[in-house]
């Protein structure tokens, strides 16, 4: 008798992920594996079906697809009865008001300032912490400059301790493996000194399981394109803040897109309008950090990860 079988476009209703997401997986990591109808079309057993029910649902909750696929059943079921509602125990826990943050740094007890952040950190997680802590907490700072309510140093001392937390917390996610991808080359323009976005970025890159190479600030642009190439780099990502001139901004990404290998891609992001206002062909203007991971997927999904 024969099994009962799913067509793809069913498992797709029922699982919630792609067509194209269940072919690339087919010959990436051998698995699903479907059967064929009677007119040749893919037919997706039922015990294929609910082990990709536990993976999407492990994916949901920051796993990568590369390291849940290839388990065995009882593997991810076990992983999921640990771990797959992790992400939901902090969902809702609200973000304090950031005001009192402010106040810290204003009376220069960065110390405790860390330590508030670092709890924040240890609280809500990464990806939570860069979105809806980091972020809103830049944005903050920077109006209060702006006014006069900070002085310069004040804002040093601040970008400072957000970053030494950020490497903290990098230092412990788990390190992709040499040959995953894709493979992320991050810094700045000349001209570009500042470097926080580009380590929340990293954060971002590095929580969806990319292969992160950061060469900090301020690297000259040929030097990009030789890190590009000895890093076998598939994404170079660059961060922008609005202190460069819009014009050193389009000119440079334009010679830099000129420079490198077509397929080696260029992701933007930052406070920067011009990157959005005047877009360089072949360059991918980000509007936010949560693009990443939109952006990685469809690159896995697409020409990038084949």
């Amino acid at each position: 008798m024969r099994r009962l079988t799913l067509s793809i476009a069913a498992v797709e209703r029922d699982t919630g992920l792609s067509k194209d997401t269940l072919r690339v997986w087919e010959r990436r990591y051998g698995f699903p594996v479907p059967e064929r109808d009677a007119i040749g079309e893919r037919a997706y057993p039922l015990d294929q079906v609910e082990k990709l029910r536990i993976v999407k649902r492990l994916m949901d909750g920051g796993h990568r697809p590369g390291r849940v696929v290839p388990m065995p059943f009882e593997a991810l079921q076990h992983l999921s009865e640990n771990t797959v509602d992790a992400p939901s125990k902090t969902a809702g826990l609200a973000v304090p008001d950031l005001r009192a943050y402010v106040d810290l740094l204003r009376s220069h007890d960065v110390d405790a300032l860390r330590r508030q952040l670092q709890h924040l950190l240890t609280r809500l997680g990464l990806q939570r912490f860069v979105c809806e802590v980091v972020t809103p907490f830049n944005t903050m700072v920077g109006d209060a400059w702006m006014r006069g309510q900070l002085e310069i140093y004040e804002e040093h001392a601040y970008s400072e301790t957000i970053q030494i937390v950020l490497r903290l917390a990098l230092a412990v996610v788990p390190a992709a493996a040499p040959l995953d991808r894709p493979r992320v080359l991050l810094t700045t323009f000349p001209g570009e000194p500042h470097g926080l976005g580009l380590l929340m970025a990293e954060a971002m890159f590095a929580l969806d399981g990319a292969k992160c190479t950061s060469l900090g600030v301020q690297t000259p642009l040929w030097d990009m394109v030789l890190a590009a190439a000895a890093y076998k780099s598939d994404i170079v990502a660059l961060g922008f803040t609005g202190c460069m001139n819009p014009n050193q901004v389009v000119d440079g990404l334009t010679e830099l897109r000129a420079k490198l290998p077509a397929e080696v891609e260029i992701w933007v992001g930052g406070s920067a309008p011009v990157l959005h206002r005047r877009p360089v062909p072949g360059v991918m203007a980000l509007g936010s950090l949560q693009d990443i991971r939109v952006q990685i997927e469809r690159w896995r999904h697409g020409d990038g990860g084949n």
